[in-house]
């Protein structure tokens, strides 16, 4: 059994913390795992790519449509990195964009979110919500990224069970933050949990 797990997103997101959660909570499991990470120009917004396989691989990178779970911290991200993500694969995807510095320039203006959402649908499953608003209400921006691994979480055939996740979650951020990573958690958690209520 494998599932292979890609998560996209800007420089500063939290997007290695979240591969390390992942990472971390699946060998507490006894499951296998490999990643690989591409790093664009973070401190400028550049793109950040991070592969996570686990069960039986023979290599760190996830093959183009081979994504079972495509977690995008960014809506563009997600629409660059589609192409990874197998048909019926599914998508969890944060609403709220960060336009790149020369989308008001040379670029162009940045695409709409609703179109991107509608492009993905057509052959996966998405779940697009303002992650960003539920890590403000949780107590900090800055737990994004556990708010879409909360979200991810609640997905059917997500890998590494809530449990695992939370004990992960609360020995890798610093001990004044547990709490309000765990809010964050519940947040993402529950905003999935209403798509298959």
């Amino acid at each position: 059994m494998r599932t292979d797990i890609l998560i996209s997103g800007v420089g500063g997101q939290g997007i290695l913390l979240t591969t390390h959660l992942i990472g971390t909570a699946a060998i507490s499991m006894g499951l296998k795992v490999m990643g690989a990470e591409t790093h664009g120009m973070a401190q400028r917004g550049g793109s950040v790519v991070s592969h996570v396989r686990i069960g039986d691989v023979h290599g760190p990178l996830i093959p183009k449509k081979g994504a079972d779970f495509l977690i995008a911290f960014e809506p563009l991200e997600a629409a660059r990195q589609a192409e990874f993500l197998k048909d019926g694969g599914r998508c969890i995807m944060n609403t709220e964009p960060v336009p790149p510095v020369g989308a008001k320039k040379d670029i162009g203006p940045y695409p709409n979110v609703e179109d991107m959402v509608m492009a993905l649908m057509e052959f996966a499953e998405v779940y697009p919500i303002d992650a960003s608003a539920l890590a403000r209400k949780a107590g900090s921006p800055l737990t994004l990224n556990v708010v879409l691994l909360g979200a991810a979480s609640a997905c059917e055939g997500f890998p590494v069970d809530m449990e695992t996740l939370q004990e992960t979650i609360s020995s890798s951020v610093p001990p004044k933050t547990v709490d309000m990573n765990l809010k964050a958690f519940r947040l993402g958690r529950e905003e999935i949990e209403e798509y298959f209520a």
